[in-house]
């Protein structure tokens, strides 16, 4: 990053700071559908929230929000699990759906990993973990390599191991680097999140493929700035602050901070969509889920490089 470190780091935060504040006004929109239609799935819901719950465990882990960013994160988790998840029983209800999802555990274990608890989502977990079905769920490499890591977070054998599962990816392979589009760029970056447990845990990162990683990223940032794929960008931004080296890059974090609107939002591509409340959220929640995450981690990670060179 050129200029100073200290000017960087505040632009960096802020991106998370009104993120932060977006997510908590929007709160409602991180709603179920129990009627869905057989076809879309109930389960499918389930999702952001479990995603909302692994950006605030990243929040309270790196230690760089201030009290009314901490405050925030703790009252939307309460919500969630006591008003949208009702306590942990729609997650019991989702598993009953569909008995051998794996939804319903991953969801449980963000939030149990905060301090959040349904026994018998635990239980069903167990007998699940003990089932051929689960090892012989048909899924990608990369969400393969996520299901092993959620096992072992959540203290169970994965199945497979991780290091058998990684091999299947296609960032383990590493290919030609512009074959990249974009659903192996999200491929890329969620096999980095598993890889290091969502940035705590760098040195989870094989060093072939953090050398990779390294080489490549900068042109990669360059393409998704180019097309303003903000969702995309924001997720290689964190992989930036997983590697031994961040380059906190510094007209991506510009771009993607003024892609950021007022309220905090983010876009998913271009500018933000128009319509109705609910179809806008549903577009909008995920990059801004990505532009907390990728502000706290890269801020924590800016901090640390900065108080190593004093």
């Amino acid at each position: 990053m050129t200029g100073t470190r200290t000017t960087g780091t505040a632009l960096i935060h802020t991106v998370g700071v009104r993120a932060l504040e977006w997510l908590w006004a929007h709160r409602d929109g991180f709603r179920l559908e129990p009627d869905a239609d057989p076809e879309v799935g109930f389960l499918e819901r389930f999702k952001p929230i479990g995603e909302l719950a692994l950006v605030c465990k990243v929040l309270f882990r790196e230690g760089v929000a201030g009290s009314r960013q901490a405050d925030l994160a703790r009252r939307l988790l309460d919500h969630m699990w006591r008003d949208t998840l009702d306590g942990g029983r729609m997650l019991v209800r989702g598993q009953r759906t569909e008995p051998f999802s794996p939804i319903p555990f991953e969801v449980h274990l963000a939030f149990r990993e905060l301090g959040y608890r349904c026994p018998e989502v635990e239980r069903a977990t167990e007998l699940n973990h003990r089932l051929g079905s689960w090892s012989a769920f048909e899924t990608t490499p990369t969400r393969r390599l996520g299901l092993s890591a959620f096992q072992r977070r959540a203290g169970l054998t994965p199945w497979p191991a991780e290091a058998d599962a990684f091999r299947g990816t296609w960032l383990a392979r590493r290919p030609e680097p512009w074959t990249v589009e974009g659903h192996t760029a999200y491929d890329v970056t969620h096999a980095v999140f598993h890889l290091t447990d969502w940035g705590e845990r760098p040195e989870g990162l094989p060093p072939d493929t953090a050398d990779y990683l390294s080489l490549w990223l900068p042109a990669w940032l360059d393409d998704w700035l180019d097309l303003r794929r903000w969702d995309l960008l924001g997720e290689l931004l964190v992989v930036d602050a997983c590697l031994p080296r961040p380059t906190f890059d510094e007209r991506a974090w510009e771009a993607f901070a003024a892609a950021q609107e007022p309220d905090g939002a983010m876009p998913a591509l271009r500018t933000m969509p128009t319509g109705d409340r609910d179809e806008v959220f549903d577009v909008v929640y995920h990059p801004t889920l990505v532009a907390a995450f990728a502000s706290t981690l890269a801020t924590s990670r800016s901090l640390s490089e900065l108080a190593q060179a004093s």
